[in-house]
């Protein structure tokens, strides 16, 4: 169809359609299928969302924290709290709940009388939980993360659990402290952030080594 025989507001739209239907084509169609087989060649684990599977069946991903709690007494009472399971590694406090949908933090100043308040209750029972004085309970045992869906803590927040997992599960305390050493994250590059351990996956090897 020759064009240039066309009213030029009419060629003008029939250039626009082709561009269109050419940019469509490109960045619609082809870039996210070579960016994604790129992705799953090299990256498949990262790209499917790393996932921690068991029996082959996703169960968790390692990118995002989880509670590892007792069962609720009434499951449709929405105000009873979570009792933290003592068989399990715990993770740091979530002001979402660990709740995707409620990503966030609590949004109180390191001067709010309430944060301050929770953080003195938590470390008590954070304390008596682990069997520990009260002095030497990791900050972060104590604090929410910025999304609430971190799933690393501390080395020395893990090792402090140590003890009372062991007991709970009747190990010996030498190789769920292996454990935990062999989950040991360094910083990233080298230099970035600080040392960690990913209390999914921690959790998820130890339930293998029952």
């Amino acid at each position: 169809m020759r064009t240039h025989h066309l009213p030029p507001l009419l060629r003008q739209h029939l250039a626009a359609l082709r561009m269109l239907l050419v940019f469509t084509v490109l960045t619609g169609i082809a870039y996210p299928l070579v960016v994604t087989g790129i992705a799953q060649a090299a990256f498949s684990d990262q790209a499917n969302g790393s996932l921690v599977t068991t029996k082959g069946k996703p169960v968790a991903s390692s990118l995002l924290g989880q509670n590892f709690a007792l069962p609720k007494k009434n499951p449709d009472d929405p105000k009873e709290e979570l009792r933290p399971d003592p068989k399990w590694f715990q993770p740091r406090p979530s002001a979402g709940g660990y709740d995707p949908l409620a990503s966030g933090a609590s949004n109180l100043g390191p001067n709010n009388p309430d944060l301050i308040t929770a953080v003195r209750q938590r470390r008590m029972a954070v304390a008596a939980f682990d069997g520990v004085s009260p002095a030497s309970v990791p900050v972060d045992a104590v604090t929410a993360s910025g999304s609430g869906l971190d799933p690393a803590i501390s080395p020395a927040y893990a090792y402090e659990q140590v003890n009372r997992v062991a007991k709970t599960r009747r190990l010996a305390p030498a190789d769920v402290k292996q454990l935990v050493a062999d989950h040991l994250q360094g910083r990233t590059l080298g230099f970035l952030g600080q040392e960690s351990v990913n209390v999914v996956e921690l959790n998820h090897d130890l339930a293998r080594l029952m």
